[in-house]
């Protein structure tokens, strides 16, 4: 009897050891399962996070790519993210952790809205500033185009203002004279009886000209090409020099001015034959010639 109910006890027990284990059992599976599902779950919403986030990095790759100039903050935007993919593709976290990053997704979002909008501003207002720039360029090329045709204008005004200016003879002549005892000049075509040159030239009046004191060169070549006088030199500002008689100075008022010097004798008498007298301005320009033959 006692044996009976022993038994009776053990499969009680067995039977309630069986029934906790096939819990156990369902339970096991139960949490695999649901691990199992929250493991897909979170793999694919990281996968999601990831594609959310490449899509950001390769819209800022575009907006730098396409500005005329870095931005460095585009560039720090870019590069966060390519932290943030590297992040999420290494976590191991749960479902509150990736809810994380899909929330910063959002913010990154948000900032590169702002950031877009500031870039494609400051786009705006570069192109613009190169259209001025441009502008401004063509309205330099044209002032420059402008201010060389002034400058060339005033150069030739200049020149016609020079040659304006100087000084032209209306009337030039020469004479061989015999000085009197008495001192009057009588003219003379003969070498022995002639004691000077009279050198007489009208400086034609012009109303542009400086007035002030000028003086004119005097050159007197005897027959054989020699000159006479002194023989001083007179260089000009080009290099041009002459070697002349006489310096002829005079004070000029822009009026018609009658203006006369003499050469002198030589140590011996005057040659027969013929001479030639030139007459030369402050800047070695030939005013006048005259030629003339002693017998």
């Amino acid at each position: 009897m006692t044996e009976t109910k022993n038994n009776n006890g053990l499969k009680v027990l067995a039977g309630l050891l069986g029934v906790v284990l096939l819990g156990v059992i369902i339970y096991t599976v139960s949490l695999y399962q649901d691990k199992k599902k929250t493991t897909a779950v979170l793999t694919q919403e990281k996968q999601l996070v990831v594609e959310d986030l490449n899509s950001l990095k390769s819209e800022y790759d575009k907006a730098i790519l396409e500005s005329n100039a870095t931005n460095e903050e585009l560039v720090t935007a870019r590069d966060n993210i390519a932290k943030y993919i590297d992040s999420v593709k290494s976590m191991k976290g749960d479902i509150a952790s990736l809810s994380r990053y899909r929330r910063q997704v959002g913010v990154l979002k948000a900032e590169r809205e702002q950031l877009l909008k500031q870039v494609d501003s400051l786009t705006k207002s570069n192109t613009l500033i190169a259209m001025q720039r441009d502008s401004t360029y063509v309205e330099l090329e044209k002032q420059t185009v402008f201010n060389d045709s002034l400058v060339v204008q005033n150069t030739q005004l200049a020149d016609v203002v020079e040659k304006g200016s100087a000084l032209n003879l209306s009337k030039f002549n020469v004479d061989a004279v015999k000085e009197r005892g008495s001192g009057k000049l009588t003219s003379t075509s003969r070498a022995k009886r002639t004691d000077k040159f009279k050198i007489c030239f009208t400086v034609a009046d012009n109303v542009i000209a400086n007035a002030g004191d000028r003086e004119f060169f005097v050159e007197v070549l005897d027959p054989q090409g020699n000159v006479l006088g002194e023989s001083y030199s007179k260089t000009n500002d080009s290099g041009a020099s002459v070697t002349y008689s006489k310096g002829t100075s005079f004070y000029y008022e822009n009026k018609s001015l009658d203006v006369c010097d003499y050469i002198n004798k030589p140590a011996g008498e005057f040659q027969k034959g013929n001479y030639m007298v030139n007459v030369y301005d402050d800047g070695l320009k030939l005013l006048g010639t005259s030629k003339f033959t002693l017998k």
